[in-house]
C-alpha cells in the first residue's frame, strides 16, 4: 500500500507506473483504492463507477474496470457534504461530520472486494488517501492505516521533495502516528526530485537511521507525467497549454467542475491551445470555442458562473460567431432552464439557464451510467465515451441532435449550428472524430496523433522510469512478507 506524507504527492501516479511496470514483468496486478473522493469518474462496463485514477491504473495492468477497485467514492456536492458511492452504485448523501461518524460501516465491504482482487491477481498495489499523519480523523479510519491494519498490508510512505520539507514530512509521520501504525511502514520513498539526486546521500541517511526503514528510492521528476489523466482538480489550478496556436479553447473553471479529463485529448493534441479560465478571469474574446465542462452541482456551479461575468462573456462570444461545447452538466446550463423538482442539489426549485439551447433539463433521482458508441452526425466520424448524470433535457434544439447512440438521437444543437451540447463524456478520446470536430474551427491538418497511443506509450515510459530509480524487487518482497 502506497500512503503519502500528503495529498498530491504522486501516490496516483506511483502505483500507475508500477501497475505497468509489474505488468511488464508478466505479473497479473490490480489497483485498489479503498476510499476515493473525487468528481473525476469513470464508468465501468457493468454500469458503476470508479475513482479516474483506478481507471488509469486498471489501464496500465491491461485490465478491464471493476467497481472493486474502488469501493467507495466520495463525490463532493458542496464543500460540507458528499455523494457516497458504494461499489459504483450510489448509496447515499453525507455531510462530513455524518460521514465520519458511519464510514467505518462500508469497511466490511472494502475488504471484501479487495479479496475479490486478491483471488484474480499476484499483487494488488493500494493507493491511500491524503496522509495517515492526519491523527485527528484517524478513528474510524478506512483509507489509510485503518485499512492497511485490518487487511494486513504493508505500507510505503511516499513524499514529494519537489513542495520543500521532505524530511520533515517524512519524519514527522513517524513521530506523530501510533506505534501500531508505524510498524506497517516498512520502507519510504522520494518523488518529484530536481537535479542531482547524489546530493541527498546525507538525507537518505539521516532518514533511514531516523526512521529505521530502507529507502525504496528517490524518483527525479518525471517530466511527461502532465500527459496522463489526472484525478485531482489541483492539476487545473493552472492554465493548461497545448503545443500550438491554430485553435483556442477556453473552458472555464466551473467550482464543481467534474470528469475534467473530457479535456486531456485536446490538451496533448497539436495545435491546439486549451486554457483553463480560473475565477476572476475573463472569458478570452478571441477563442475559437469554449467549452462549458460537466459539473456535480449544475445549478450550484450556474449560479458561480453568472457570478463571474462568464454568462456575458459567452453571449459575446456566441454573438462574434464564437462556437460553444456544453459536456453533461455545462449542456444543461445552455439550456433555457433547469427544474429540480426533488430538491436534489439544494432547495426544490426552477432556475433560467443561460438561454443558448432551446431545451429545458428537469433533475431527477435515476443515474444514468454507461458506456456508449455510436457515431457524430456532422462529420459522421465514430464516436465513443461514457454517460455519467442524473436529468432529462428535451426540447426543439434536441430535434437537431449531435449523435446517435445505439439508434438514439442525443444532444441538442442551435439553429446555427454554433452551440452545441452532449451528455457524453471522453469523446475526443476518439481520434477520427476530434480530427474533424477540430477541423471545422479551422484547424490545420497536420500528422496522425493518436490519445491511447500516447497516453500507453507515457505508461510505459514511466513504467522504465521506476524500475530505473526505486527498488521494485525490494518492493516486491516487502509485499510477499
Amino acid at each position: 500500500m502506497f500512503q503519502g506524507t500528503g495529498s498530491d504527492v504522486g501516490k496516483s501516479m506511483i502505483v500507475a507506473g508500477l501497475c505497468r511496470a509489474l505488468t511488464r514483468r508478466g505479473m497479473r496486478v490490480r489497483p485498489f483504492k479503498p476510499q476515493n473522493m473525487s468528481n473525476n469518474a469513470a464508468v465501468t462496463a457493468d454500469g458503476g463507477e470508479i475513482g479516474r485514477a483506478q481507471a488509469l491504473q486498471a489501464r496500465a495492468c491491461n485490465v478491464p474496470l471493476s467497481v472493486h477497485m474502488n469501493p467507495v467514492l466520495l463525490k463532493p456536492e458542496s464543500s460540507t457534504g458528499s455523494q457516497v458511492i458504494l461499489r459504483g452504485k450510489r448509496v447515499a448523501s453525507f455531510k462530513a461530520r455524518e460521514y465520519m461518524a458511519a464510514r467505518t460501516q462500508f469497511l466490511p465491504e472494502i475488504l471484501a472486494s479487495f479479496e475479490h482482487l486478491k483471488a484474480e491477481a499476484d499483487i494488488v498495489l493500494v493507493e491511500g488517501a491524503g496522509s495517515p499523519a492526519e491523527i485527528n480523523l484517524r478513528d474510524g479510519d478506512i483509507a489509510n492505516m485503518g485499512f492497511a491494519l485490518a487487511a494486513q498490508v504493508p505500507v510505503a510512505l511516499v513524499a514529494d521533495i519537489h513542495r520543500g520539507g521532505v524530511m520533515a514530512s517524512i519524519a514527522g509521520t513517524f513521530g506523530i502516528i501510533s506505534k501500531q501504525d508505524a510498524a506497517m511502514v516498512r520502507t519510504f520513498l522520494i518523488n518529484k526530485f530536481h537535479g542531482d539526486v547524489s546530493l541527498f546521500d546525507d538525507g537518505v541517511d539521516y532518514l533511514e537511521k531516523n526512521t529505521g526503514r530502507p529507502c525504496a528510492g528517490i524518483v527525479p521528476y518525471f517530466a511527461d507525467a502532465w500527459k496522463l489523466p489526472a484525478e485531482d482538480a489541483v492539476a487545473l489550478d493552472s492554465p493548461v497549454k497545448g503545443r500550438g496556436d491554430d485553435i483556442k479553447i477556453a473552458v472555464p473553471r466551473l467550482s464543481r467542475i467534474a470528469n475534467f479529463d473530457d479535456l486531456d485529448p485536446l490538451k496533448l493534441e497539436p495545435g491546439v491551445e486549451l486554457r483553463i479560465i480560473q475565477p476572476g478571469e475573463p472569458l478570452p474574446g478571441d477563442a475559437d470555442l469554449v467549452i462549458l465542462p460537466g459539473t456535480k452541482s449544475t445549478i450550484g456551479d450556474l449560479a458561480d458562473f453568472r457570478a463571474q461575468g462568464w454568462d456575458i462573456d459567452l453571449a459575446g462570444h456566441v454573438r462574434r460567431g464564437g462556437h460553444v461545447l456544453g459536456l453533461c452538466g455545462g449542456y444543461q446550463m445552455l439550456g433555457q432552464a433547469i427544474h429540480d423538482p426533488h430538491g436534489l442539489e439544494g432547495p426544490a426549485e426552477s432556475v433560467a439557464g443561460l438561454g443558448l439551447l432551446d431545451v429545458e433539463t428537469t433533475l431527477n433521482g435515476e443515474k444514468r451510467l454507461a458506456e456508449v458508441a455510436g457515431m457524430h452526425l456532422d462529420s459522421g466520424e465514430p464516436i465513443s465515451g461514457y454517460e455519467i448524470h442524473m436529468g432529462e433535457t428535451e426540447g426543439p434544439d434536441r430535434d437537431r441532435p449531435v449523435t446517435v447512440i445505439a439508434g438514439r438521437n442525443e444532444g441538442a444543437r442551435d439553429r446555427n449550428g454554433l452551440v452545441s451540447g452532449t451528455y457524453l463524456h471522453g469523446i475526443f478520446a476518439s481520434d477520427s472524430f476530434r480530427r474533424a470536430f477540430l477541423a471545422k474551427l479551422g484547424a490545420k491538418a497536420g500528422g496522425v496523433f493518436s490519445y491511447d497511443v500516447a497516453v500507453d506509450e507515457t505508461l510505459d515510459a514511466l513504467a522504465i522510469h521506476l524500475e530505473t530509480h526505486l527498488d521494485v524487487d525490494m518492493l516486491l518482497k516487502i509485499a510477499h512478507g
